[in-house]
């Protein structure tokens, strides 16, 4: 079988078809490419950012729980107090009791 004009013709055809598809694919990579790379670049800032804010998130909770805890100190020490003077009106209590009585008695003896 020989080579004919017409064959050699559509094979000339069919590798610079081929040539142009290589051309075309090479450019939908390379753009491709380049939008992975926006896209990379963006995750990137947008994983900075989001550090930032877990940090400032982070930050801002330790302060709030130290100032709980002091408000919680404080409250524990309010307590304390309450209690102690509780504990000293409770013994006032029974001497003031044991004072009327001994008021009242008076009144009766004078009466």
């Amino acid at each position: 079988m020989e080579p004919t004009d017409l064959t050699i013709h559509i094979l000339t055809e069919i590798r610079d078809e081929i040539r142009s598809t290589n051309e075309r694919l090479d450019g939908v990579k390379n753009d491709l490419g380049a939008r992975i790379d926006k896209t990379n670049d963006r995750v990137e800032l947008l994983n900075t950012e989001l550090g930032g804010r877990i940090d400032e998130t982070n930050r801002r909770l330790t302060e709030s729980e130290i100032r709980t805890t002091t408000a919680l100190i404080d409250v524990v020490a309010s307590v304390h107090e309450v209690r102690d003077l509780l504990i000293e009106r409770r013994d006032l209590r029974v001497r003031v009791e044991r004072c009327e009585q001994d008021i009242d008695d008076l009144k009766r003896r004078v009466y």
